[in-house]
Parts: C-alpha cells; sequence; structure tokens
C-alpha cells in the first residue's frame, strides 16, 4: 500500500509484544492522496488516509503499557491505560438506561431514574412504550392493532380501519369503519350504498342485494312482485287451485339463455299463491365454454373481469364479484399469496389457508445456482416471465450471482447455503439460509466452501463498482455515519451479489426479510474509511420506498444510516453481538459502545477469535443480531431485489451477510431494518 512520510523515531511492537524504539531517518513512499495526511491503516502502521495494508516506516509501539507519539498529542494504549479525551471528570455520574430497573426511564432533566419507559420491554400486557412521552400505551400506530381495529390519538385500538389497516373475517372498510356488505343496509353489496323501504315494506339487505323484507302491518304482496312493495291493503285473495305464471328472476332476463318462467297455485284458501314452480334464474356467471347463457344477459360463454385484477373466472379467478363466499374480488385470484388465517382461499387454488411448502432441504452448501439461494431464504413458489391466465402465479422468475456492478462472477467461496451460522445462530424459518461475504462464506467448522480467518482476511480479488444507480443517487460517494470518515474511493472490492426478479402476488403490499451482518471491521476499524457495506437495492412501483431504492437502512431522527460496522455511531441497538468497550482504536474519531449484549452470536463463527482489538475490546468482528429488513411492492407487479456486500477501501478484514425468512404482507411497511 502506498504510504507517507514518518518521524524519525516511532515507536514499534515486536514480534513478543514487547514496545521497541528504533531511531531511523524518515522513509517516504509516494501517496495515493496527497491531500489526506496520515492515517492508520488496518494492518495497524501510518498510512496516507484513505488507503490500508501498505507500506510502513521503521516501527509503531503498542501493547501492554506503551506511549506513542500520534502527532496530536501523547496517548497511552494497551491494558491499564487510561484512554478518556472527553476531558476532565465532574465527579457526577450521569443517569444512565442501563441503571433503571424495569419501568423506569433515565429522566435527562432530573439526572435519575423516573417512572415510565425507554423501550417496549418496560411496558406489560402488550403495549407498546411511546419514546417521546416515555409512557406505555396501548398503540403508537395502526400497525400494533389487530385487523379492523386502528391507534386513535390516545394511544388505544378502537374499531375501525384505513387503506393499510383492513377489517378482519373478510369485511370491507366503508368511510373508516368494518361493515357486512351481504347483510348491511347502509352499505348493501358496496359501501355508501344503501337499501331504501319499497312501499309499505320494510328494507332488506341479503347477500349483498337490496330485496322486499317483511311487509308492513295491513299489507302484503300479493302479486309477488318485488318492485313494487307490498302492494295489497289486506289479506290476498285468488282461486284457490288457480295456476298463474310466475318469474322472480330480474327484469328482462326470463326466456332469455337458460332462464325461463315457472308457475305458481292458489292455495286452497284463496288468501295467496304458493312458491313459483319450475322457474330457471340466471347463474352469478356464465360457466366456461359449455355453450349455455348461464347467466342469461344474451351472451354464451363470456369470460369477463368483473373486479379488474387481471384475471377472468375461466383463467382463475374464483371470486370475480361480491357474493356469499367473496367479500373482496380484487385480493382474491390465481396470483394471490395465502394469507395465514384468513379463511379465505386466497389464490383460488381450492384449499383455504395453505401456505407454499418448505424447499429449503437438501441444498447444496456451496451451490451457485442463483435459484437455490431463493429457496435458502424461503420463497418457495417459482413461475415464468410470460405466464398467462391461471399459471401466471406469483414467484421467482430468474436470478443471477454476480459482483456488485451487476458483471463478472463472483468469488466461488463468497457464497453458501447452511444450515446455520457458528454455534447458536440458526435459521429463522424451515432449514437454511443463504450467505453472502467478502471472504470465506464459512464458519469454523464449515466445509465446502471452507473457513478463511477474517482477520485480516482474505482478498478473493473479486473487485468491481458499486451499483451504478445506487452510486448516483448518493451523489457518487457512498453514505456513511456522520463524524466518519469517508471511503477511499467508489469500489466495492471482494463483492458479491444476489439479484431475484420475482412477480409479486396480487394482494401484496409489502415484504420483509432477515438478516444478520458480520464484520471484522469492529471494533478497532469502527468509524475509519474501511466500513464494509451491505445494501439491498429494491427495484418496484411500491410507495414509499427509498429514493436510492436501499432498504438496508436504520432511519433515525429523518436520518438514514447505511447498514456496516459504523451503525454502531447511529444508535444502540442495531450493532449487539460485541463487546461493549473503545472503538475505532486504529483511527481518530472513535470513541466507546455500550450497546452490544453479548457475544452468544459470535460462538463458533470465527468472529468470536480473541485478535486485535481495542484493549479488552478484542475479538476478530462483531455483529448486529437478526434484522427485519421490509420494503414495499405494488401488488401483480414484476420486481427485482439486490443483495450485495462487499470491502471497503481495502480487500481485507472481511464482511458478511446472512438471509433468510422471506415474507408477503397485505400491509404496507415502513422501508428499512429494525431489531428483530
Amino acid at each position: 500500500m502506498p504510504g507517507t512520510t514518518l518521524p524519525a523515531t516511532t515507536a514499534m511492537e515486536s514480534s513478543s509484544g514487547a514496545p521497541t524504539s528504533t531511531d531511523t531517518t524518515p522513509t517516504t513512499t509516494s501517496p495515493t492522496d496527497p491531500s489526506a495526511g496520515t492515517l492508520a491503516t488496518e494492518g495497524g502502521a501510518t498510512t496516507d488516509a484513505g488507503s490500508s495494508g501498505g507500506a510502513t516506516t521503521a516501527g509503531t509501539t503498542s501493547g501492554v503499557g506503551s506511549t506513542s507519539d500520534t502527532g496530536m498529542g501523547t496517548s497511552t494504549s494497551g491494558v491499564g491505560s487510561t484512554g478518556d479525551m472527553s476531558g476532565s471528570s465532574t465527579g457526577v455520574v450521569p443517569c444512565d438506561e442501563a441503571m433503571c430497573p424495569m419501568g423506569q426511564f433515565c429522566d435527562q432533566q432530573m439526572n435519575a431514574c423516573a417512572p415510565g419507559c425507554n423501550d417496549d420491554t418496560d411496558c406489560q400486557n402488550q403495549t407498546k412504550c411511546d419514546v417521546l412521552t416515555n409512557t406505555c400505551k396501548g398503540c403508537l400506530s395502526d400497525a400494533d392493532c389487530m385487523l379492523g381495529t386502528v391507534c386513535d390519538p390516545g394511544g388505544s385500538c378502537v374499531p375501525g380501519c384505513s387503506m393499510k389497516q383492513p377489517c378482519q373475517n373478510g369485511l370491507a372498510c366503508c368511510t373508516d369503519q368494518c361493515f357486512d356488505l351481504l347483510v348491511d343496509l347502509g352499505n348493501c353489496g358496496g359501501c355508501g350504498v344503501p337499501c331504501m323501504g319499497l312501499p309499505n315494506a320494510n328494507p332488506l339487505c341479503e347477500g349483498g342485494v337490496c330485496k322486499l323484507g317483511m311487509c308492513k302491518a295491513g299489507w302484503n304482496d300479493c302479486d309477488k312482485d318485488p318492485n313494487n312493495g307490498c302492494e295489497y291493503p289486506g289479506t290476498c285473495k285468488c282461486t284457490p287451485g288457480a295456476i298463474a305464471p310466475c318469474y322472480t328472476g330480474p327484469d328482462g332476463t326470463a326466456g332469455v339463455g337458460i332462464c325461463k318462467q315457472g308457475t305458481q297455485t292458489c292455495n286452497q284458501q284463496g288468501s295467496g299463491y304458493g312458491a313459483c314452480v319450475g322457474e330457471v334464474l340466471p347463474n352469478d356467471i356464465d360457466i366456461c365454454a359449455n355453450g349455455l347463457d348461464d347467466n342469461c344477459n344474451g351472451v354464451k360463454d363470456e369470460d369477463l373481469d368483473e373486479d379488474k385484477d387481471g384475471y377472468t373466472v375461466c383463467k382463475g379467478d374464483c371470486c370475480d364479484a361480491i357474493g356469499p363466499n367473496c367479500l373482496n374480488p380484487d385480493l382474491v385470484n390465481a396470483g394471490a399469496f395465502e394469507v395465514p388465517g384468513n379463511m379465505v382461499d386466497d389464490d383460488c387454488d381450492g384449499v383455504k389457508d395453505n401456505p407454499v411448502p418448505a424447499c429449503d432441504a437438501g441444498l447444496a452448501t456451496n451451490s451457485g445456482v442463483p435459484t437455490d439461494h431463493a429457496k435458502a431464504i424461503d420463497l418457495c413458489q417459482f413461475t415464468t416471465e410470460n405466464a398467462q391466465g391461471q399459471q401466471k402465479k406469483w414467484g421467482v422468475i430468474s436470478g443471477t450471482l454476480t459482483r456488485a456492478d451487476g458483471a463478472g462472477a463472483i468469488n466461488a467461496n463468497a457464497r453458501s447455503i447452511r444450515p446455520g451460522f457458528g454455534t447458536n445462530v440458526k435459521p429463522q424459518q424451515n432449514v437454511s439460509l443463504s450467505v453472502l461475504s467478502t471472504g470465506a462464506a464459512a464458519d469454523q467448522t464449515d466445509t465446502n466452501p471452507n473457513y478463511v480467518d477474517f482477520q485480516t482476511g482474505w482478498d478473493n480479488g473479486a473487485n468491481s463498482a458499486a451499483p451504478a444507480d445506487w452510486l448516483g443517487a448518493n451523489g457518487g460517494a457512498f453514505p456513511n455515519a456522520p463524524g466518519c470518515p469517508a471511503a477511499a474511493g467508489n469500489t466495492a472490492n471482494n463483492s458479491a451479489m444476489l439479484k431475484l426478479r420475482i412477480r409479486v402476488p396480487t394482494n401484496a403490499k409489502s415484504f420483509n426479510v432477515q438478516m444478520y451482518f458480520y464484520s471484522s471491521e469492529w471494533p478497532e476499524w469502527t468509524c475509519t474509511p474501511y466500513n464494509d457495506m451491505f445494501v439491498t437495492l429494491v427495484d418496484s412501483q411500491g410507495v414509499g420506498n427509498p429514493a436510492d431504492k436501499n432498504i438496508a437502512i436504520y432511519t433515525l431522527n429523518n436520518q438514514k444510516y447505511p447498514v456496516g460496522v459504523n451503525l454502531v455511531k447511529a444508535a444502540n441497538g442495531l450493532f449487539t453481538q460485541c463487546k461493549n468497550g473503545t472503538f475505532g482504536c486504529s483511527g481518530f474519531n472513535g470513541g466507546n459502545y455500550n450497546g452490544c449484549l453479548g457475544t452468544t452470536g459470535l460462538t463458533g463463527t470465527g468472529f468470536d477469535i480473541v485478535e486485535g482489538g481495542c484493549g479488552t475490546n478484542n475479538t476478530t468482528g462483531g455483529g448486529t443480531g437478526w434484522l427485519k429488513m421490509s420494503g414495499n411492492v405494488k401488488g401483480g407487479e414484476t420486481m427485482e431485489i439486490r443483495f450485495a456486500v462487499w470491502d471497503t477501501s481495502d480487500g481485507i478484514y472481511d464482511s458478511l451477510v446472512l438471509l433468510d425468512d422471506w415474507v408477503w404482507s397485505v400491509q404496507a411497511s415502513q422501508p428499512g431494518v429494525q431489531p428483530n
């Protein structure tokens, strides 16, 4: 790596770890960026800022109790040293959330724990924590409420609905309330369609159609014509045994197609006629290809798409118009996914609530087949680009495994399919997960491909440009956490990318997939130019996705932070599998981090090996834990999604991502990542 001019005397660490001092003449090499000054590199040497792994000077000093001249004052590192750069202590211990018991939060004004909450664990009875007021509420948004209820301003789930919060049990949402369109007098067969009472009769909604209800006292429907209500003031009279033609179907349909009149007979009392016998009424739909006009509208074998969902009755739509078993026709067809537990045959395959069978068992660990990796993340239905009619189902159409720019093959050891990772990390659904790595996609006991130490790592040479559309949307530079230095260039070193082309279910509005990011840049190279990156780019017509297409982001106070080791600068709770303590000790923008929850997620992965680090914070790397990553889609569209990971600013100190548990949803999402 190109270097810079170093001081004549500098400390260096001997092979035994003991500090030594060497007086040499200055050594000069050509820097890659003449304006960048000096910067510590991932190999531990002083170098031109924005580069790593290159030439060093005669020596450096580190280790137990050592002191080095950094050019910015004298600092001491190692066991027993003091590294507090923030100023002198006032003697007052600041309030910290970790000090507060369950059910309390840290009141910054009082500098003391006070009753309330700072996250959901402080709340009981399945309530949510409103972090703005530090109070527990029944809900913070509609998504916290059951279907058929919405979150009111007071934080309680109350009956109601919206475009994003549908009703339960197939009810329809009309003016923010749920109604049964089959029986509701004010919304009969459709929102805002009232049933008006006919003369001398009560209104009735039956099967989503306004009908003649019971006659009022003293009136009767003697002519059996529902259109004129109860027309007879008194008891109906006719000649006992008299036979008259009758027809109870819609006007204009008798004698059309299969429809015909019947007969009715006056009862023995002469008080009225009996039932209409022998009449043939129109079917709700025209039966496919039988040569008959079954719905009596004058057209044989018509194949309409009444709900305009792109599927006709003869081409797989079992719910094309509102009826007794069809309350939401536009959400039910052969292209829909089965919504668990709604007791509806959403995909018109003849079975209610039957999920797509699991498909991730028996996959080769070193598979280079992109659709095998789709199966590993539980996308288990496949289709073709130009499928028609009943065969036009949702599913994976195709996929590729390439470098981050979409061209060139990735290193074969950079992708794998595993039954877990390390000792404790298991698939979030079914039996497999997909792994993409900037080094080897393997833990310490894995084979095919085999494990390679993540630190210093393995430069596999699969370099490329970063995704052009994402880079352009970010002004030609890698986005980063505020306060951390920019990357040294836009090259995606050792990149690996999985791209899938998918037809979206017609009833889906969003999806989510589980991700788990590891990096050996933690802790010493955190908040340096070596912020290895993971992006998930969604090409979709879905509303609300980020402008740069990347949903592998965390949003806090309208600031978006990309997934990478620099998440520790964004907020606690995202980078959790690590040791608390000093980070960034190989750079100039480090600090202390207390968001780690433990290292069980590192055990057996290779990221748990004790090497390097910052003092006692000395594991090979750290990880986020499982994060739920969501994005929005438009039902029935063909979307593309790209999962890409790469080394930033160099080709060593490797990073890795696990992917699993793809799930569709009928509700829109807030795109981005959240702790799972």
